[in-house]
């Protein structure tokens, strides 16, 4: 690192493999989303399938808003300052997430699923391409389609269970 008057100069390297702590707080945060599909499944018309179901949707939410997150973080230190990519992912990936806790807590399930399961397919299709153009980590080209297909298969098990309940 060499710090002078206009600013700081900071060198890093990236490995392609994927570090032990993304691996746990990659795939450790997508857990009670299948845990919370599957619970839901499991209580099928019983009194609690709602809850789970809905505490799901909303946990969800609130890890696809730490997502954008995320990419904003990885903006301020991108070699030549943000790209728009990152802002553009950041906002949708943000908008995403808010306008699905909205519709959540508008009792309109399915556009809320939707719209997650959308953002999280975004994150698996384009942090690939991302990593290849420098605008996320190397590692994220191999970690974000093995662990965002877990959030897409259980938001699409709530939806579809929310889709057809006879309630």
């Amino acid at each position: 690192m060499r710090d002078d008057a206009t600013g700081r100069t900071i060198i890093a390297h990236e490995p392609r493999r994927i570090p032990w702590l993304d691996l746990v707080f990659g795939f450790g945060p997508m857990v009670p989303i299948a845990v919370g599909a599957g619970a839901a499944w499991w209580l099928n018309g019983q009194p609690l399938d709602y809850l789970v179901a809905l505490f799901t949707l909303l946990y969800a939410a609130s890890i696809l808003l730490f997502l954008a997150g995320v990419h904003r973080g990885v903006s301020f230190r991108t070699e030549g300052g943000p790209h728009l990519s990152q802002i553009v992912t950041m906002l949708v990936l943000y908008g995403l997430g808010l306008f699905s806790l909205c519709a959540a807590v508008m009792g309109k399930a399915v556009p809320a699923l939707a719209m997650l399961i959308l953002g999280y397919a975004a994150i698996g299709i384009l942090d690939p391409i991302a990593a290849r153009a420098g605008t996320v980590p190397l590692a994220h080209a191999r970690l974000r389609p093995l662990q965002m297909p877990i959030a897409v298969v259980s938001l699409a098990a709530l939806l579809w269970l929310k889709l057809t309940a006879p309630y």
